[in-house]
């Protein structure tokens, strides 16, 4: 890789801001807790936050950030739309309700956290979605969970007037899930990816070949998942053209991982990854075709 990343490191985004290359993940913390691990965090360096409206520690995430001093420019900031608040009205009022929970005045990242409701719901999300981000209550937008179809489905609404761009898509990513439409589909149109359950959830922490990558660069096999995240950029997607009135172009920033740990000890290793590099033969172990979900794969809902 041509320029060494470190903690500090970002990604562009299209909406013109930039997104720090790891963050920190928040799902199922209950509130008081992740108020204290997202202090800690933060006291290990990281300045990306991942929560939701349905993990309901939205406001623990900022109240964690002005404990610790920072100000709220310092973190890049994300939430999502509940799940259960599809279609227009009901988006509109779960990012209105974030944002009077959270105490803030916007989200670095604002995203549909799953494509239900069916076409008219997503459609309608994506419409409330558009109109806080020109309202300056986010910064960035995006989707998370949706398959090819429905991302096809939106890009044609954006297309014929719907507004806004796809800028960010997080899913669950890992060597055993790879999603390789889904990627190229994203990294063509320069759209970041973010990689949740980076880590199978400790399901695959015994698997052979992170035993022998973290002997060879002597890192633990979190710190060997995360970094194939960090590098994993489609070959795939061709140079600059325009296809079907859409820009394709070639991607050259990997995942945005978000692992999540519950001890402090795991938090700092987990930031570890930026002094070393996976060569091509590394990345070449580590690829599968396996199709292997930790958790749920909304990508698949048809309607």
């Amino acid at each position: 890789m041509a320029k060494r990343l470190d903690l500090n490191s970002t990604q562009a985004i299209l909406s013109g801001y930039e997104i720090p290359v790891l963050g920190y993940g928040l799902y199922q913390v209950p509130g008081t807790l992740a108020e204290a691990l997202t202090g800690q965090a933060l006291k290990a360096g990281y300045r990306h936050i991942d929560s939701a409206a349905v993990y309901a520690n939205e406001k623990e995430c900022v109240s964690a950030v002005r404990a610790a001093g920072l100000k709220r420019s310092d973190v890049f900031l994300t939430t999502k739309i509940s799940p259960q608040a599809f279609g227009y009205d009901a988006a509109r009022q779960s990012i209105d309700k974030s944002l009077e929970q959270a105490q803030t005045e916007y989200f670095d990242l604002i995203l549909i956290n799953a494509p239900f409701g069916g076409k008219d719901g997503r459609l309608g999300s994506w419409k409330a979605l558009v109109e806080a981000q020109k309202a300056g209550k986010a910064r960035s937008i995006g989707v998370s969970n949706f398959g090819l179809h429905h991302l096809e489905e939106l890009e044609e609404y954006i297309q014929n007037g719907g507004g806004g761009r796809i800028e960010v898509g997080q899913y669950e990513l890992h060597p055993w899930l790879g999603r390789a439409e889904l990627v190229h589909w994203l990294q063509s149109r320069g759209a970041v990816i973010e990689a949740y359950s980076p880590l199978v959830r400790g399901t695959r922490m015994n698997e052979p070949v992170l035993g022998k990558l973290g002997v060879k660069h002597q890192k633990n096999p979190a710190q060997i998942l995360l970094r194939w995240s960090i590098q994993k950029v489609s070959k795939s997607c061709p140079d600059l053209n325009l296809k079907a009135g859409v820009l394709i172009m070639k991607s050259t920033q990997g995942f945005v991982p978000l692992p999540k740990s519950a001890t402090t000890e795991r938090i700092q290793e987990n930031i570890n990854v930026f002094d070393f590099e996976l060569d091509e033969e590394d990345m070449r172990l580590l690829h599968t075709d396996d199709y292997s979900p930790s958790t749920w794969d909304p990508t698949v809902q048809r309607d």
